[in-house]
């Protein structure tokens, strides 16, 4: 019915249109995830500012000895105001102080009986750790599906990454002090 020419030719068109489909599926593919790499990033660092605060929040609140309050309103200080090159260190010594300060034998009952809001502070505080241990799992998650997606050849040598930049994990000692 056809000429055989023009049936090379819609398969050709259709092999092509079918090629720049799936291109445009990972180029949009790889965007997502860029994106979800980002809204990870902003909850971690929502998580860790409200842990930060929460620590300066109980350092002021009198219910520790002078020398804790000082050593924790330090190390949230320092989190809260640490460069993008040090903030995993200081985000690290800030779990250390908590750890140091609250896992002591009898902390949560002596707060408890010092004043009516020590076990307020202290469920804040358990809770906004816990938060950045989730938030940085999900950060860390979306930052290896980028990463995975990034290695793929089709990625590589097409350049459907843009300008975007490679992100990077961001790796803390985030264990929660035991409350």
């Amino acid at each position: 019915m056809f000429p055989d020419w023009i049936i090379d030719v819609l398969l050709g068109l259709a092999a092509a249109f079918l090629l720049v489909v799936y291109v445009s599926w990972r180029a949009t593919r790889l965007d997502r995830l860029h994106v979800r790499v980002e809204t990870a990033r902003a909850a971690l660092d929502a998580a860790l500012v409200r842990r930060a605060a929460v620590t300066l929040e109980l350092a002021a609140s009198r219910l520790l000895d002078p020398a804790t309050s000082l050593v924790l309103a330090t190390a949230a200080h320092q989190a809260r105001t640490a460069d993008a090159d040090g903030r995993e260190f200081a985000e690290s010594d800030l779990s250390r102080a908590l750890r140091a300060a609250v896992d002591q034998p009898g902390f949560a009952a002596g707060l408890d009986d010092r004043a009516d809001d020590g076990g307020h502070v202290l469920e804040e505080l358990a809770s906004s750790a816990q938060k950045v241990v989730y938030a940085r799992n999900f950060y860390n998650d979306a930052v290896a599906q980028a990463r995975a997606a990034r290695r793929k050849l089709l990625i590589r040598v097409l350049p459907l990454a843009g300008r975007a930049a490679l992100p990077g994990f961001f790796e803390i000692d985030d264990d929660p002090p035991r409350l």
